[in-house]
């Protein structure tokens, strides 16, 4: 007895875990979906990572102001002979002090210098601050481009989730075919084993049954690559992508109403990048003309030497030249300016200003594809509002057609190809339903899209 009721519970926890196993992933909203997207999209990852670039830029561009102060000391061991007369040191010649003599003397002599030296370049006459506004337009450029990369992935996002919706109804209408095509077979079945119906008709009927099957495979196939697509920005597995079917009923009943709604057009995020990159090329403008300006420097130094050659020209000891026999400082004001800058400033304001130029020209450009897009929008969103509400009186006269042609197939009253026909309009009527209100939704997905105005369109989905 003991027995008997351990293999009943075996068996009912092995149905359980079996159950729990094959449990359906629950739908995912369009709100999850996009909220998804915006954590775990790798494009807006790459995006944002581009802005924290700028934003260090600034910091370092503030940093600019900042004076330089260098530490150095060295020892040395060489010979001291030198001749009078000037010369360019190029950054490359040692200096060799004092050491005039008749003739060469190549005895070592040891040497030490530390110096502690301060320059700070305390005005430009406003190099600084074009320096500032021209690294916080880089920035606003890089943000807007960023709300433009949010705002395309948000386009995406939408524009997939509704062609999964799509799909899933497709494969809805493709499987009412398949059933179709199988009733139809079992009754050619039935009526050439009787004799009434030649066995053509059987073969007929399996190669339409064969047909739709296929069709059903094409729509998975598509259904699955759209799901990897959609899997690949939000980090969820492709068997997760699961559309919300009842949303989209609510949708179809309110959808009607969505247009009435949509006159208030905010700005676009494409206008929005495109003024940042003209009013930047403008910063760079003014940052041109000031980076050419004159620059005040305040320098000071304060330095000591030791030296195993004495004042009267003796040769020391070696440790003689070790430590610091003699210390010096000095301060300074001076202004640097280079008069033959006025040409390449010239040139670098007119390279620059064709720059800004051309940014001005896209403005208007994309300006008017806005509005293009705008109007365009409208117009398909009409039409496929008369589509919609057209194609309904189309489903109900080929359902009825098909009907009629079957029942009086079965009755003997007509042919194969007849009822084929009517089952090929129902088919069509059918999906050419689902496609009309899917472009419906679509064109005033567009619109929105157009005008900016997607907040009106998404609470369709709450």
């Amino acid at each position: 007895m003991l027995k008997h009721f351990l293999l009943l519970g075996y068996s009912m926890l092995c149905g359980i875990l079996l159950c729990y196993g094959q449990e359906n992933p629950t739908p995912i909203t369009l709100h999850q979906l996009l909220e998804l997207v915006r954590q775990h999209a790798p494009s807006l990852q790459t995006d944002a990572a581009a802005l924290a670039i700028r934003e260090s830029q600034i910091k370092k561009t503030a940093n600019n102001r900042s004076p330089d102060l260098y530490l150095s000391y060295q020892t040395n061991l060489g010979s001291n002979n030198n001749v009078a007369g000037p010369y360019f040191g190029f950054g490359i010649v040692p200096t060799n002090n004092r050491g005039v003599r008749e003739s060469n003397n190549y005895q070592p002599v040891s040497s030490n210098l530390g110096i502690a030296a301060f320059q700070w370049e305390f005005a430009n006459f406003g190099a600084y601050r074009a320096q500032r506004a021209a690294a916080e337009g880089d920035l606003a450029v890089e943000a807007n481009k960023f709300a433009q990369a949010q705002f395309d992935l948000q386009s995406f996002t939408i524009y997939s989730y509704l062609q999964l919706l799509k799909l899933t109804d497709l494969s809805i209408i493709q499987q009412r075919s398949i059933e179709r095509n199988v009733e139809i077979h079992r009754s050619i079945l039935a009526l050439a084993k009787s004799g009434i119906r030649a066995g053509v008709d059987t073969s007929m009927a399996e190669a339409a049954l064969s047909q739709a099957r296929l069709q059903q495979i094409d729509l998975k196939n598509q259904e699955n690559q759209l799901k990897i697509r959609i899997a690949a920005v939000s980090g969820l597995q492709v068997q997760e992508v699961i559309p919300d079917t009842a949303a989209e009923h609510i949708l179809f009943q309110q959808v009607t109403a969505l247009p009435a709604t949509l006159q208030e057009t905010n700005q676009h995020p494409l206008i929005n990048y495109y003024q940042s990159i003209v009013a930047n090329q403008e910063l760079k403008e003014d940052l041109v003309r000031k980076s050419y300006r004159p620059k005040l420097f305040l320098s000071a130094a304060v330095w000591g030497r030791a030296s195993s050659v004495n004042s009267v020209d003796e040769f020391l000891p070696l440790n003689q030249g070790i430590g610091m026999q003699r210390g010096n400082y000095l301060v300074g004001l001076g202004i640097s300016y280079n008069l033959f800058d006025r040409r390449r400033q010239r040139l670098d304001l007119a390279l620059t200003e064709r720059q800004t130029m051309r940014a001005s020209k896209k403005l208007a450009e994309e300006q008017v594809n806005v509005q293009t897009n705008i109007l365009q929008a409208k117009a398909e969103v009409s039409a496929a509002e008369e589509r919609l509400h057209e194609i309904p009186r189309q489903v109900k006269a080929a359902n009825a057609a098909y009907r009629q042609k079957f029942s009086l197939y079965k009755n003997g009253l007509t042919d194969i190809v007849e009822l084929n026909v009517a089952q090929n309009m129902l088919y069509r009527a059918e999906t050419d339903y689902i496609t009309a209100k899917y472009n419906y939704y679509l064109a005033l997905f567009h619109q929105v899209i157009a005008q900016n105005n997607v907040d009106p369109f998404l609470q369709l989905f709450n």
